[in-house]
Order: structure tokens, then sequence, then C-alpha cells
């Protein structure tokens, strides 16, 4: 369980990641998601609504482990861990191949719904990560790509940020962003990087065509070999002193905006 939580190489050599607390157990049992195992501390059993959901996740065919006390403590990766840990397999990476067409997209062309995708490029903080998970939730985004060095969406901080959204969020991992942007344009995608100066302004872009946003990282941005594969670069006027704006916030005003012009889109 601690190398579950701590290490990236062992959630993916193992296939499977750990979600904290009895929320997100939840969500995850409203989204159909398989669960492997439950591990309920003796603080959770005491709690009625813990101890319930436990019991749901032990009829849809989880395994449900009782805690010695301290136990919980000795392996999470948080100061004051919810008292129950559940571990779960990967959801299938299904948004690389399904938004890109895979290795062989060849000419194909994008879905007919004009999808909207979040592409991350070395994006290392979990947090953003995870709240980057949620805005696209909220914001009804096609899917999110963690490209380049990205963090791990599996991270226990990015599980957490994400508020139960990595279970509603088509998500997926490549290493190369500049093949994904590559192959991206070729099935018909605008591809934009998103900028802090020297960038269209978001607003006055149309954002009910088929597009593909990169957010760079949080401290250099989108690299050169990167930005210079992409179609054009959006930016967010600023009138403060603030140099630049968080990954995630910067990802919720753009999605909103596209949020905002596809419901009058579809309106009477």
């Amino acid at each position: 369980m601690r190398g579950l939580l701590q290490k990236r190489s062992a959630r993916w050599a193992e296939g499977v990641f750990v979600a904290e607390g009895a929320e997100l157990l939840r969500t995850a049992l409203r989204a159909g998601t398989p669960i492997e195992s439950v591990y309920l501390a003796p603080e959770g059993a005491d709690d009625p609504l813990t101890r319930q959901t436990c019991e749901g996740a032990l009829q849809a065919g989880a395994r449900l482990f009782s805690l010695a006390p301290g136990v919980l403590q000795r392996v999470a990766d948080t100061v004051t861990p919810q008292p129950v840990l559940t571990v779960l397999p990967m959801m299938e990476q299904r948004s690389v191949d399904l938004w890109t067409g895979g290795s062989g997209a060849g000419g194909e062309v994008v879905p007919a719904h004009n999808p909207l995708l979040v592409i991350l490029v070395d994006v290392r903080d979990p947090g953003n990560a995870g709240t980057v998970l949620r805005t696209a939730d909220a914001a009804g985004v096609s899917a999110v790509i963690f490209s380049g060095e990205s963090v791990d969406p599996y991270n226990p901080k990015a599980v957490r940020s994400s508020a139960g959204s990595l279970f509603h969020v088509p998500f997926g991992v490549d290493d190369d962003p500049v093949a994904l942007a590559t192959a991206l344009a070729r099935r018909g995608y605008r591809t934009l990087a998103a900028m802090v100066r020297d960038a269209e302004d978001y607003a006055a872009l149309d954002w009910t065509v088929p597009t593909a946003v990169f957010f760079g990282n949080e401290a250099a941005g989108l690299g050169p070999d990167v930005s210079e594969v992409l179609g054009g670069a959006v930016g967010i006027p600023m009138v403060g002193r603030a140099e630049s704006l968080n990954v995630g916030v910067a990802c919720a005003v753009l999605c909103f905006e596209a949020l905002r012009q596809r419901r009058t889109l579809r309106a009477p």
C-alpha cells in the first residue's frame, strides 16, 4: 500500500491506484468503477455513513479489510488521513486513441460533436492536475491528456484534488507532445498553445470548433519544440500586476468560455 501511494512506478507496474476517503469511494461506486479492495480504519468503522459505503463496496465485489489502530497513519501520505483507503484498477487509457485515432490515425477526421481537449505538457504539480480534471468535468471537456513529463494522474494528491472527477472525465497519458500535436492537427483539430504573451484574446476566439489546448509547465510554460508545431496561441488578458495565472485557473477560464459559446450555439 505504501508503495502505491508513494511511487508512480509501483502504481503502473501493478495497474492500480489508491483513492483516499469515503466520498471518493462513493463517487467510484456511483460511476460503476470496479473496486479491488477497501481498507477501513477503526475511526471509519464508527461512522455509520462510512461503514454503509464500505458495505456497498463489499456488495459490489470488493474485498474489505479492517485495519488495526495506527496502521493507516503509518502508510498514508497525509498527516491526518481519511479513515478509508480504496484500491482501484487504473481506468482504461482511452482518451489518446479515442481522440487521436491511435498511431495509425492517417487522415481520419474528428468526431462530429466538436470535442474540446486539454493537453498538459510537463505540468508537475498534482494539485494542478486534479484541479484540471475537476474543471474539465464541470466544463464538459471531452478529454484530458497528460503529456511529456507531467505528473501521474493517479498521484494520490491529484486523485484527491480531482474530487472524484477522474471517474467521469476520459483521460490518458502520452509521452510525446510533439507527435500528439501533429496527430491531432492531422485529424482536423485546431491546436492552440496557452500563452501569457503574444497570443490571441481567448474571448475573441471561436470555441465551437474542434480544439485542443496545450498548457505548459507551471514555471517554464510550453517549450519551443511544442509551441512551434501548434496552429496558434491563446491568452487571457490581465490588468493587474500578476505575471501569470495558475494552470488550473487558466484552464478554467478558457474551458468555461468554450462552454459559454457552445451553450449559446445550442440555444433556440
